[in-house]
């Protein structure tokens, strides 16, 4: 009796063994999280996001030229059918403009423009870059964004409105110029203002407008991809043309650091709008690191101007707006628009 019991026991132990090892040959190349906490499932969540993203090869997909169909073209559908989600974005790669002025020439137009051939897009979006001396940034921006904008089938055009001189930077009425001379150009129907140190890790975080003016740069690394406050509405951000107008655009006022983009939220609240954004997932993003521009330290002035916006919104903005243009230049990967946004001396 105790024999067969023992012979019974060695046999459910050799299955066991062997059905173990078949599922370790199984799952020879997978992963096997443990995940017991919140903390430890965003972890896994990371790594694995990071594990399967490959670089793609050249030509990437989505930016294949392609001729366009005959007769009328059909709609682009709602959901890009290129879009490769989670995406491996660093900033170590000693790249240049002309690299990417090479792996991009083929699709795209003399001013950084670009539509889809072989359907019509669901908008016209201008880009709007507020800028001084940040080349090394922009190099980066560029080599990861017209692919992303291409993917997503965007009718879109990319403007780098640089403020001359040396005197206290302006962000937002670089963002105000940028509007106004985008519209000299092209029928845009929407607005994305977008900092050239912000590169998003998801290209389902589409660059368009909704119903709503929407906060794209949800989830940033620079603060451990948690939204800092519910009203901001500063990094990245798309609105429309309506939207735009119906809030008078940006203050122009907001000299220096800080308050610009809470200001425009203020507007939007006065406005009856409310702010709309993707998932913390898909609305991630990565932020080259670099030190504060000079001549664009905090301005504490523009925490009093964040508690008259109600009053000064009416004739502060799009409708006060002034500056003279320098000089426009046109690149295959932007338009560069030097600008004299009248600075205050000092």
């Amino acid at each position: 009796m105790l024999k067969t019991a023992f012979k019974l026991l060695v046999l459910s132990a050799a299955c066991s063994l062997a059905g173990f090892a078949a599922f370790l040959f199984y799952n020879r190349n997978r992963s096997l999280p443990f995940i017991t906490t919140a903390q430890d499932a965003l972890k896994w969540e990371n790594k694995a996001s990071f594990r399967t993203e490959k670089t793609p090869a050249v030509p990437e997909v989505g930016l294949q030229t392609s001729a366009a169909p005959a007769g009328p073209l059909e709609p682009c559908p709602d959901v890009p059918p290129n879009l490769q989600g989670v995406l491996r974005v660093e900033f170590s790669t000693n790249r240049s403009l002309e690299d990417v002025r090479k792996r991009l020439g083929p699709v795209l137009q003399e001013g950084g423009r670009y539509k889809p051939a072989t359907c019509v897009a669901k908008q016209k979006v201008a880009i709007i870059i507020p800028f001084r001396n940040r080349h090394e940034h922009l190099k980066h921006w560029l080599h990861f964004l017209h692919p992303i904008l291409i993917r997503q089938q965007l009718d879109y055009g990319v403007y780098i409105i640089n403020q001359k001189g040396d005197n206290v930077f302006n962000r937002a009425k670089l963002m105000n110029i940028g509007h106004v001379e985008a519209l000299k150009e092209y029928d845009y129907d929407c607005f994305v203002f977008s900092d050239v140190d912000m590169v998003p890790l998801d290209d389902r975080n589409l660059y368009r407008c909704s119903d709503n003016p929407r906060h794209l740069s949800v989830a940033v690394d620079k603060f451990n991809f948690i939204l800092p406050y519910a009203t901001l509405f500063g990094g990245v951000s798309a609105i429309s043309k309506e939207q735009f107008l119906k809030v008078n655009g940006f203050s122009n006022t907001f000299w220096g650091w800080g308050g610009e983009d809470d200001d425009l939220s203020q507007r939007l609240y006065y406005r009856g709008m409310s702010i709309s954004r993707p998932d913390s997932l898909i609305g991630r993003y990565k932020m080259i690191k670099h030190e504060r521009d000079l001549y664009n330290n905090p301005n504490p002035q523009n925490v009093q101007k964040l508690k008259e916006t109600s009053y000064n919104m009416n004739r502060d903005g799009l409708n006060s707006l002034s500056y003279t243009v320098r000089e426009i230049k046109k690149d295959l990967l932007y338009t560069f628009i030097t600008v004299d946004v009248q600075a205050p001396a000092g």
